[in-house]
């Protein structure tokens, strides 16, 4: 079980270094975010020190000490008979009066004529006189006058302006840091949306190269779901966990950065929050890795099964396999619920409210050190007020990095699944283009196996000259299907080897082999469009004309113009309100508009009823000059007229002959033959 976990965080230590790849081929709208985010900080971080400044200055200010003044100026306050002016507000060349105080005790404000009055202490007033009690036990008493409402006023009143303006400061750096803030998230996440789409066209384009065999593995469900789902998760981690992150992070080392500058004790008490915010994550991350894996994992086989599911609908109802189909569903969706659940629980426990706790537990700390004057006189009211704004801002990032912890397992475990979609082997596809081959071809001796040791075909060997028609005859599982697949190098050649006039096909791409094939399925593939987009799959090449003549070649163009739209009539997916017939009509006139050197007919006529049969027929005969035919037919009566008829049994060509050759040698196609005909001889 460790190594596995071993390889897990091995292998998520590589994604994150190709999520990172990702990200710097957008690096500079990202950068420029962070710039912007760190001046948005950087301003945001100065409205604390501007509240500060407010609260100990002009607001606690009063409590300095004031002085006698003979001259009246802006900072000059009338009481009695004098004029008097704080400390700060005066300058060097300037002499000062006597020394007064103006000293609030319970709720109201008192005025002390007298010098060295001390500023801490609890305060009473009785008896016109105030009593200040030091930490100590010790008391001094001072004469004081109790000031009215408007002498108090007068004494604030010159600090007014300065607040004003303090104030204003404050809301305009609220608004600068909100446009810088503004532009580094669209920046982000513009950049996230445009690294996603590119990891999206990515997958999609390698799923173009992946070998055929590897969507046998697969199902198409779990395609979809890391194509759509998983490249989904990945945007959320470029849109918003990154972008918190980076936040963040930045916010909180500005902050703690700020707390020092502010007061070296208090950042001592708030820095354990970093050791603590990191177990935190490491400690979510265990959890939430295992879980995640399974809630990926179950989400991508009900995608597997929904499509399976609508794909095989007829069948599903034709058997009154419903109720079981329903409990499989059932039984894999609750799994999902249950896993979800225990996401919930865990994100629960570790929400934003635990968040919450620690920060109102520190608050409350910092408070009763406040109040127990354990924090010393450099901590003021202000520089309080200004940690505990820096703290609920520092939450903030915090609540918002938890917050996204979830969708950073998400992401994570998608990463994992799509980086493996990407990592497996596939083909480039080749640009190069070959002119048209003549279509000769031969096989060599070939064998092959879908798996190792169980050979599907055995020592293979056969000639099919330009212009010849080579029909594949033989018992379900004989290996019909197999040769064609190892000619259009759907698979490769173990041994042996293919040649096509003369040139092994291993030598030319698979797409230079393809460029000049055409096929016709069973069960031909309709994509969503128009009949004249599924003839010509909206290649630039094939024009209107060149589809009008392929399907009046194969008979079917007056059939579609008695369609309400012609040959512009919608196609909804896989054709499905086209009969069978049609469909195999428009893909063998698909076949045709491409021209095609050699043609695969792949018992293309199985499901087409005898009059659109003849009519194919009747095609074929003109259409088959210089082109190499291949033909797999149950109905042995369609290839009576084939140059060349192989007959397969078990993986091995046990007879080769015209039709004529064939039924006077008497052996398996002969019987096979009188049996379509209803015949009784049977050739064992």
């Amino acid at each position: 079980m460790n190594d596995i976990y071993d390889e897990i965080n091995i292998s998520s230590k590589g994604n994150g270094k190709r999520l990172f790849r990702y990200a710097l081929q957008f690096k500079k709208p990202i950068l420029l975010a962070l710039v912007l985010l760190i001046f948005a900080v950087g301003v945001e971080l100065v409205g604390p020190f501007l509240a500060k400044r407010m609260i100990d200055t002009n607001i606690m200010g009063i409590e300095k000490p004031w002085y006698e003044t003979k001259q009246e100026d802006r900072y000059a306050v009338p009481y009695g008979d004098g004029w008097y002016k704080r400390e700060d507000h005066w300058s060097a060349d300037e002499t000062k009066g006597r020394e007064v105080r103006v000293l609030q005790a319970n709720r109201g404000y008192y005025f002390v004529d007298a010098p060295g009055v001390p500023s801490g202490g609890s305060r009473e007033f009785a008896g016109g006189q105030v009593v200040i009690e030091q930490k100590d036990g010790s008391t001094e008493t001072f004469p004081a006058t109790r000031l009215t409402r408007s002498e108090t006023y007068a004494f604030y009143k010159p600090e007014f302006r300065s607040i004003l303006l303090l104030a204003i400061g404050y809301v305009g750096l609220l608004l600068v840091g909100a446009v810088f803030t503004y532009w580094q998230r669209l920046l982000l996440q513009v950049s996230a949306n445009r690294i996603v789409r590119k990891m999206r066209n990515d997958v999609f384009r390698h799923i173009q190269r992946l070998p055929v065999q590897y969507f046998d593995k697969l199902p198409a469900g779990k395609i979809v779901a890391r194509v759509t789902n998983d490249t989904e998760a990945i945007r959320e981690l470029y849109v918003s966990v990154l972008a918190n992150f980076f936040t963040g992070i930045i916010y909180i080392a500005a902050i703690i950065g700020a707390v020092f500058f502010l007061d070296v004790n208090l950042a001592l008490i708030a820095l354990p929050f970093i050791p603590i915010l990191y177990v935190w994550v490491v400690v979510y991350r265990k959890f939430a890795a295992k879980y995640n894996r399974v809630i990926r994992t179950r989400l991508s086989d009900i995608n597997a099964m929904i499509n399976e599911s609508i794909q095989g609908m007829p069948i599903i109802q034709a058997f009154r396999k419903e109720e079981a189909t329903m409990k499989e569903f059932d039984e894999m969706n609750d799994e999902y619920y249950k896993y979800q659940n225990k996401m919930l629980t865990l994100n629960a426990i570790t929400s934003h409210n635990l968040v919450n706790v620690f920060r109102n537990f520190l608050f409350i700390g910092v408070i009763w050190m406040f109040a127990g004057d354990w924090l010393g006189t450099a901590v003021t009211v202000g520089v309080l007020y200004a940690f505990i704004d820096y703290m609920n801002r520092m939450m903030q990032p915090v609540v918002g990095i938890v917050n996204q912890l979830s969708n950073l397992e998400v992401a994570r475990v998608s990463a994992e699944r799509v980086f493996t979609l990407l990592d497996e082997p596939g083909v480039e596809v080749s640009e190069k283009r070959i002119e048209r081959y003549k279509g000769n071809v031969a096989f060599e001796d070939v064998s092959f196996a879908y798996k190792e040791g169980e050979d599907v075909l055995k020592n293979i060997s056969f000639r099919a000259r330009q212009g010849e028609t080579v029909a594949l005859v033989g018992h379900t599982g004989s290996g019909k299907s197999s040769i064609l697949n190892l000619l259009f190098r759907f698979y490769d050649v173990e041994r042996g080897r293919i040649t096509v006039d003369g040139v092994d096909v291993k030598d030319l791409s698979k797409q230079e082999l393809r460029e000049h094939m055409g096929i016709v399925l069973q069960d031909p593939f309709l994509f969503t469009g128009t009949i004249a987009s599924n003839v010509s799959l909206d290649d630039p090449t094939i024009t209107r004309d060149k589809v009008e003549k392929a399907l009046r070649d194969v008979g079917a163009y007056d059939m579609f113009m008695q369609l309400p739209g012609g040959l512009d009539e919608p196609v909804i997916e896989k054709g499905s309100t086209l009969s069978a017939g049609q469909r195999q009509l428009i893909s063998f006139a698909r076949a045709l508009a491409f021209d095609p050197a050699i043609l695969i007919l792949d018992e293309a006529t199985a499901s087409i009823d005898t009059e659109t049969e003849a009519i194919i027929q009747n095609a074929l005969d003109v259409l088959k000059r210089g082109r190499t035919t291949f033909v797999i037919a149950h109905r042995l009566s369609t290839i009576r007229a084939a140059d060349q008829i192989l007959v397969l049994d078990r993986g091995r060509i046990t007879e080769r002959g015209t039709h004529e050759e064939l039924m006077e040698h008497g052996g398996k196609y002969h019987a096979m033959y009188q049996l379509q005909l209803g015949g009784v001889e049977v050739v064992a």
